[in-house]
């Protein structure tokens, strides 16, 4: 039976999770993190797109990917094909490196695009894996709330959404338990009374 094809329009943005085999390691030194790095970046040359966060975990990833002209497909291959060569070379050893097709959600709302990027940057602290989410370096988090460069993301989308400093109110937003399901965030929230500054 065929795979259902994914739903794709350019400036499509999604959700994007992918586990290790059998739950396997997919990262297991530092060099594998900045690896996946790399070859993101040489897809996104090829492919343009923007990456909005990311959260390379242990066995799993997510990241927050708005694509362009390209269908994510052709992104999510080359990423993951390229990165499985390497690692299997690395390992010396034969094999899929990760478990089945990819997670692709499609994110259509402001809501559903700003809890997705919280959701990926406390993945760390839910794993109990730091105590401060900001220590986790295979995350874009501490870029977020030190307002510093990273090559990987575009962070304008989602500083967009806070008030100035959008960086700090972004970092609250993220720590709190803020609920901005069914609220149209452009119009509806205020950010100060919702995170009680």
């Amino acid at each position: 039976m065929a795979r259902k094809r994914r739903v794709w329009y350019p400036g499509a943005m999604y959700h994007i999770t992918a586990r290790g085999n059998r739950r396997a390691a997919i990262f297991r030194i530092k060099h594998d993190y900045e690896m996946y790095l790399t070859l993101l970046q040489e897809v996104r040359n090829k492919y343009p797109f923007k990456l909005h966060a990311y959260c390379l975990m242990t066995n799993h990833l997510h990241l927050q990917i708005e694509t362009i002209s390209d269908h994510i497909q052709y992104i999510m291959k080359d990423l993951h094909s390229n990165y499985a060569i390497y690692f299997n070379k690395r390992l010396k050893i034969d094999g899929h490196v990760f478990q089945g097709r990819y997670g692709a959600q499609l994110i259509e709302d402001d809501a559903y695009f700003l809890e997705v990027s919280r959701y990926i940057h406390r993945n760390p602290l839910e794993a109990k894996m730091v105590k401060k989410l900001e220590d986790y370096p295979w995350s874009s988090y501490s870029a977020y709330i030190y307002n510093e460069a990273n090559p990987y993301i575009d962070k304008s989308k989602t500083y967009a959404y806070f008030p100035d400093p959008n960086h700090l109110y972004y970092q609250r937003f993220v720590e709190s338990n803020v609920d901005v399901k069914d609220m149209n965030v452009k119009e509806d929230i205020t950010w100060e009374q919702l995170l009680q500054v």
